[in-house]
């Protein structure tokens, strides 16, 4: 997963990050309203971790900003005011949940995570294509009910073409996804065609032929 984490707080933005990556995630960080403004305009996360008061500018606001643009990330707000009236402003402006400080990590990891069932798994652990399901908290791949091994980042990158299925997705669009902010000093994308490459060749050996290449464009996961 990839995750944005608009903190102001510097040993807190550090921590969370810190926290979520040890499992495996994507983590970015924005010190301030604007730094976080500019990230949501140029890149697509699977949640963001917001606080409300930003340096710069009011989280609510930006906020405001991704649900009007339909942004299809879930918004969790993290804030030190515990007052109700901000708690049910921010659900009401379309804010998946909403977590005082201070707070326990575990506490917001889980939090996260159901988030993320309820956006992305309709609710559920697992997410299936076909004869293809993966077990989201175990990072776990199957084909019809078979154990597959993959790597860290092919995992992220079958569950990735699951969701974006139909979707053709660029070669520079799965780097940003897979390594956030450093696909930027890449020079150029050869090793995604190396993962795309060897998840391709485990999944046609169990008989689940979905990447297919969109030559020119990148690639798409769908059915024939």
């Amino acid at each position: 997963m990839k995750y944005l984490i608009a903190e102001d707080e510097k040993d807190l933005q550090i921590s969370i990050a810190k926290y979520l990556s040890s499992d495996a995630n994507i983590c970015e960080t924005a010190s301030d309203y604007l730094e976080a403004s500019e990230k949501l305009e140029l890149y697509e996360y699977d949640l963001v971790i917001l606080d409300i008061n930003l340096v710069t500018g009011s989280g609510l606001v930006l906020l405001k900003k991704l649900k009007k643009q339909h942004k299809k990330c879930g918004v969790i707000i993290i804030s030190a005011n515990s007052s109700l009236d901000n708690k049910l402003e921010g659900l009401d402006l379309g804010a998946d949940d909403y977590i005082t400080k201070p707070f326990h990590l575990a506490e917001l990891n889980s939090r996260i995570k159901a988030v993320l069932r309820r956006g992305q798994f309709g609710g559920n652990d697992t997410i299936t294509f076909k004869e293809i399901r993966l077990d989201t908290l175990a990072r776990s791949a199957y084909v019809n009910d078979k154990p597959i091994t993959l790597t860290r980042k092919e995992y992220d990158l079958l569950l990735f073409f699951i969701i974006n299925q139909g979707r053709v997705l660029s070669k520079a669009i799965i780097a940003e996804h897979l390594w956030g902010d450093d696909s930027d000093l890449l020079d150029n994308f050869d090793f995604i065609y190396v993962h795309i490459n060897n998840l391709r060749k485990k999944l046609t050996k169990e008989g689940a032929k979905y990447i297919q290449t969109a030559y020119g464009s990148g690639y798409k996961f769908i059915a024939d």
